[in-house]
């Protein structure tokens, strides 16, 4: 069975691409049991728990990554050195139960894939 890894690298608001990545991972889930999502750069404040976007008059659509358990989706992973850069740390309150990776062992998961998706 095939195996595709969606990339998150962008911030929850100010583009549409989170909102459309979390549409086409739910679309793909219908489909295809091994999906796997990566939080990359920006793509860590996707994660965030206590984000509020509300103040910006915007939608929340982040919260919704939490039902993914239902689509029988579990492998999340974070990179560890975007969390530092952004001022995260490992006490972060996440939406979901992310695997923190350094770069080189999130590239070796990457691999494991036959396609990857980046938003």
């Amino acid at each position: 069975m095939k195996k595709i890894a969606f990339i998150f690298s962008h911030a929850p608001h100010g583009t549409t691409l989170g909102k459309e990545g979390l549409d086409a991972v739910l679309g793909t889930s219908s489909i295809l049991k091994k999906i796997s999502l990566f939080f990359i750069g920006d793509g860590v404040f996707q994660l965030l728990k206590s984000y509020k976007s509300e103040r910006i008059l915007a939608r929340d659509y982040t919260s919704l990554f939490s039902i993914l358990s239902l689509y029988e989706i579990k492998d999340f992973y974070c990179c560890k050195l975007s969390l530092f850069e952004r001022g995260l740390n490992f006490d972060t309150e996440f939406i979901l139960q992310v695997n923190i990776l350094n770069s080189y062992f999130l590239r070796l998961k990457l691999d494991d894939h036959d396609a990857i998706i980046n938003f």
